[in-house]
Order: C-alpha cells, then sequence, then structure tokens
C-alpha cells in the first residue's frame, strides 16, 4: 500500500481492478480545506488517460513492476515471441501489446513491463526511435525543395512512412516509432 502523497510518475497503481500507471501528479492545497492530490493515470491495457482526486492520507494499492530487456525472434501467428536476455526464457507477447509493431525489426531489443507479483507482461515498448532501411519510395526530382513536401516510403519492416523528397531506395532513416514519423537521415 502506498499513501497518496507519495504518488510520483511512473508508479503503478491497482484500481477498480485494473492497473494504471501515473502520468502527472499535483499537490494542491486550497484556500481553506484538506489538501488534495490531484493525478492523471494512463490505463496500462487500453492506453486511456483518467484524472482522479485523493485526499492527502489515502491508502492505494500499489503494484511493483519490472523493466527487463528482451530480444525479438519472430512471430509465431498473432504472438511475437521474445527472448529474456538474461534467463534466455521464451516468452508470446500478443500483438496489441507492443507499442509501436509495426517498426519490430528481427533481433532487436525491446523493454518489457510485467507484473512483479504475477509475472503476468503488462505491455513491451520498443525505443523511442529506430534505424530503418528504405526497401521502396519512388525517386524523388531534383531542385523540388520550395515546399516541406512528404511522400510514402515502404521500410524493411513492411511499415509504410511519410518521408521527405530526397530519400532515397537503400538509404537508412531514423523514426520515431510512437507516432511513426521521419526523423533524420541516417549517414
Amino acid at each position: 500500500m502506498i499513501n497518496s502523497q507519495d504518488i510520483k510518475n511512473g508508479v503503478c497503481i491497482r484500481m477498480d481492478g485494473r492497473l494504471y500507471f501515473v502520468i502527472e501528479f499535483l499537490h494542491v492545497k486550497p484556500g481553506k480545506g484538506n489538501t488534495i492530490m490531484r493525478v492523471k493515470f494512463k490505463d496500462v491495457v487500453d492506453g486511456r488517460v483518467l484524472e482522479r482526486r485523493f485526499n492527502i492520507g489515502e491508502k492505494l494499492e500499489d503494484v511493483r513492476v519490472e523493466r527487463r530487456p528482451y530480444q525479438y525472434l519472430y512471430q509465431e501467428g498473432e504472438d511475437y515471441i521474445f527472448m529474456n536476455n538474461e534467463t534466455f526464457e521464451q516468452v508470446p507477447i500478443a500483438h496489441d501489446l507492443i507499442t509501436g509493431v509495426d517498426f519490430l525489426k528481427e533481433g532487436m531489443v525491446v523493454d518489457v513491463v510485467s507484473d512483479a507479483s504475477t509475472d503476468t507482461v503488462l505491455f513491451a515498448e520498443l525505443p523511442t526511435k529506430v534505424e530503418l532501411k528504405v526497401t521502396y519510395t519512388e525517386p524523388g526530382l531534383k531542385g523540388d525543395t520550395a515546399t516541406n513536401t512528404l511522400k510514402p516510403a515502404t521500410v524493411e519492416t513492411g511499415a509504410e512512412v511519410r518521408v521527405p523528397l530526397f530519400i532515397n531506395e537503400g538509404e537508412t532513416i531514423r523514426i520515431d516509432t510512437r507516432d511513426g514519423s521521419y526523423c533524420e537521415r541516417v549517414r
């Protein structure tokens, strides 16, 4: 159990049978009355954001979570098979529990977050930025840089990304896995 005034960003709480991560908290002292904590939570399963208020001293059930590096091996149906880098144990993780799954490449190391008490996988998180090779894109026109125009490009994982006109096939680009946007060309 954790007191409401001990809440910090990143703490995992179990409320109403669901798991939530604290993404924002604010200590509020009104002119009169008791001090309260205004907290924003993100649901672990579906990503919904929830805002709640707690009185100081209120007890909440905290969940101990562990982040471990796992290496992606292969896909088997709807599940993705990952290997624990310490114990070499293989674990299947469902498609919808992986953030940025479109940019997942064989051999990539991801952070797997699991509930320490039940050892169940909550979600897997790719690195924020990954480097992928462009396998197909239309050739860009030389000198056509007057506007910030983007064209579609297919990367080695099969995902489609919008890239600037000067990017050609065979080049390596850096992509933000949170929203699938182009960041820069890797030299």
